[in-house]
């Protein structure tokens, strides 16, 4: 009966839910992030731009074929997480990158 003791924090609802009811879902409630093309995306994949960007903030340009490497997913499957340049915490829409 040692099982029915054990929690474990679901981030994805922000609540502690039995550890048996967790591995039950499994992969099963994993995010699936795709790109324009309709690829998955995955950590550390890199992606060529689709489309001139402008970079909020800054005066920088984004121009169309730029090869980002190292992506990140993020909580939201239409957005990815990465780093150009030096311009940290940039965030794309996957609607405008392509897996290489």
């Amino acid at each position: 009966m040692a099982g029915d003791d054990e929690y474990v924090y679901d981030e994805a609802t922000g609540e502690w839910r039995p550890a048996g009811d967790v591995a039950a879902v499994g992969d099963a409630g994993a995010i699936v992030v795709r790109d324009a093309a309709g690829s998955t995306l995955a950590d550390g994949d890199s992606v060529t731009l689709i489309k001139d960007l402008k970079v909020k903030g800054t005066s920088t340009t984004l121009k169309q074929g730029t090869v980002i490497r190292s992506i990140r997913l993020t909580d939201d499957p239409d957005e990815i997480d990465c780093r150009l340049d030096g311009i940290k915490g940039l965030v794309l829409r996957t609607e405008f990158v392509r897996k290489r």
